[in-house]
């Protein structure tokens, strides 16, 4: 298993989210998850909020295009981006097809 994968043009990502972190940024993987690492706090939404945020900058989307499918409330989280325009340096992560 890995931390991604292709659902037609939308690219389904598995995490691990670690919030009050010193600085927004890719940490590696986590077991079988992308951990990502974000300034914001996990209260009232703004952790998922600046997730999306980050994520929509990262893969070259609107934030629209970025949504959190499973683990609302957990660190664990499952996100859809929908049609990434670019692809960040992650481990194994490449445009399907290529």
């Amino acid at each position: 298993m890995s931390y991604f994968r292709w659902d037609g043009e939308d690219l389904i990502l598995d995490c691990h989210l670690q919030p009050k972190a010193s600085k927004d940024e890719f940490a590696g993987l986590h077991g079988e998850r992308l951990k990502i690492r974000l300034t914001a706090p996990p209260v009232e939404g703004k952790a998922n909020a600046h997730l999306l945020a980050f994520l929509a900058k990262a893969f070259g989307v609107a934030k629209a295009q970025v949504s959190l499918e499973s683990g609302e409330l957990n660190r664990h989280k499952r996100l859809r981006i929908r049609a990434p325009q670019r692809l960040p340096a992650l481990p194994g992560l490449i445009f399907p097809g290529k």
